[in-house]
């Protein structure tokens, strides 16, 4: 049996037989590790807009924090194509890549005193 996990946001890659393990440590991140992961901040509570069922701005599912929600295209329209990869939207402020990284990404929500979660 193997444990395999391809390129996350931590940006580790790795395969490794799972009988090579010899011991698992697993510990609190600190408020500053988790800033540095966080790829912005998550300053509203809304998620979709019921009117265009798209994400809201600084949202809890924000496309300038998260990533598009569609492949090669940002949030406003004005890039739609593979060829703009890379490239983040100046008025949108969405990069135009996979929506994949979706799931890969973190935000984080500043919070009056740290709390473990």
């Amino acid at each position: 049996m193997s444990v395999n996990s391809s390129s996350g946001a931590l940006g580790r890659s790795y395969l490794v037989e799972a009988t090579e393990f010899r011991s698992l440590r697993i510990s609190l991140a600190s408020p500053e590790q988790i800033r540095s992961w966080s790829y912005g901040e998550v300053t509203k509570p809304e998620t979709i807009n019921y009117r265009r069922l798209r994400p809201e701005k600084d949202g809890l599912f924000c496309e300038a924090i998260f990533g598009p929600t569609r492949d090669w295209q940002c949030y406003c329209g004005k890039y739609k194509n593979v060829r703009y990869k890379g490239i983040v939207c100046d008025k949108c402020g969405v990069e135009i890549t996979r929506s994949a990284v979706r799931r890969e990404r973190l935000g984080h929500i500043e919070l009056a005193a740290p709390v473990a979660h």
